[in-house]
């Protein structure tokens, strides 16, 4: 992350001499910028700058915000005009794909919100796993740096490291785990998985936490773009809903459709709600998965989508990633928790437009 940083400085520096129109391109990761202005931010004059300043400065608690914004960060807390400290101390730059040719994809995630069980009984018969002990994590950082942000999951057998189980294979297997709880759905469990973190309210009427801990280390796969592959339903019809009401129609295909996506994520306990990768507990609107590879985490974006229901255009903050985000000018907008969030986020699938708001003086120092 920090050698990805560095890149998007020193471009910055060297256009920042130019006076000519500025474009940019981020060797690592490989994401053009051209410079841009708040009038060209469409809607920016309706944004709720206050809100915005608020998920920054939240945003502003972890280390990876404030390398990117430093001062900014304080400078912030201590505005009173919002909408002024956006417009005097940024400057937005237009994200494109690689060729320019199309525009981006915005969907939405949430924390669903589970029923379950400390202990296994009718109905709550489906484990949500801990990190399984037989799974081993290589991590190559020392001695191939170049391969930092990569990990390889797999078992020992012998004296080799082999691909761990996949879903299929795990299904019919006892796993060396922890159980954090039983819930009542393997549809709800996996789309728990899909989301990251939730909550699962017990059978006592506490509720609890979980998020993301592991994984297998198989590719996620998209279920969603199966069906539509196989004819089953439309581009359209292929949301969370959607292919919920394909599986309570089609019941003894469900395992099958699920055994699809190899990859399985594993959770812990947490002790307060949905935490993105950046560290900070999400917020609904404001947070968003990203790429990291394209988008460093922590920064500020403003996207622009048009939905069949409304329009959204706002600042929002990179705190999250994803298996399934993938791309310079992609993003997933996180809606918050329950019923009425998952089904805000499961139909928004809209085409995007990105901005990333830098700051606009000296940005070595900034950065």
């Amino acid at each position: 992350m920090k050698q990805n940083i560095l890149f998007l400085i020193i471009i910055l520096l060297l256009v920042g001499c130019s006076k000519e129109p500025k474009v940019v391109l981020i060797e690592t990761p490989k994401t053009e910028i051209a410079e841009s202005s708040f009038d060209e931010l469409p809607n920016w004059g309706n944004e709720d700058y206050s809100k915005a300043l608020s998920s920054f400065l939240e945003s502003c608690k972890t280390s990876k915000t404030k390398a990117l914004y430093k001062e900014l960060c304080s400078s912030g807390a201590n505005t009173t005009d919002a909408k002024k400290f956006f417009t005097q101390n940024f400057t937005p730059y237009k994200i494109d794909t690689t060729d320019s040719k199309e525009d981006g994809l915005l969907t939405g995630y949430y924390e669903p919100l589970l029923k379950g069980s400390l202990t296994k009984k009718g109905p709550y018969i489906y484990p949500v796993y801990a990190t399984p002990r037989d799974l081993v994590v290589v991590d190559f950082a020392k001695q191939y740096p170049e391969l930092q942000n990569y990990r390889l999951r797999g078992r020992v057998n012998g004296n080799k490291v082999v691909p761990y189980y996949s879903r299929k294979e795990l299904s019919g297997k006892t796993l060396d785990a922890d159980v954090v709880c039983y819930v009542d759905s393997r549809i709800d469990l996996f789309f728990l998985e899909v989301q990251g973190s939730g909550r699962v309210r017990l059978d006592n009427g506490e509720v609890i936490y979980v998020g993301f801990d592991n994984l297998n280390g198989y590719k996620y796969s998209s279920i969603g773009k199966y069906l539509i592959d196989i004819g089953e339903m439309s581009y359209a019809q292929a949301s969370m809903k959607g292919i919920k009401d394909w599986c309570d129609k089609n019941p003894s295909k469900v395992d099958d459709l699920l055994n699809k996506n190899e990859s399985m994520v594993f959770f812990k306990k947490k002790d307060k709600p949905a935490t993105g990768s950046l560290g900070v507990v999400l917020t609904p609107n404001r947070s968003v998965a990203v790429d990291q590879r394209y988008l460093p985490l922590g920064s500020m974006l403003y996207l622009s989508a048009d939905t069949k229901e409304k329009d959204l255009n706002r600042i929002v903050i990179a705190q999250d990633t994803g298996g399934a985000i993938k791309g310079c000018v992609r993003a997933d907008l996180f809606f918050g928790y329950g019923d009425e969030a998952g089904n805000s986020a499961g139909k928004l699938k809209a085409p995007l437009k990105l901005w990333i708001l830098l700051p606009k003086n000296n940005p070595k120092e900034s950065m």
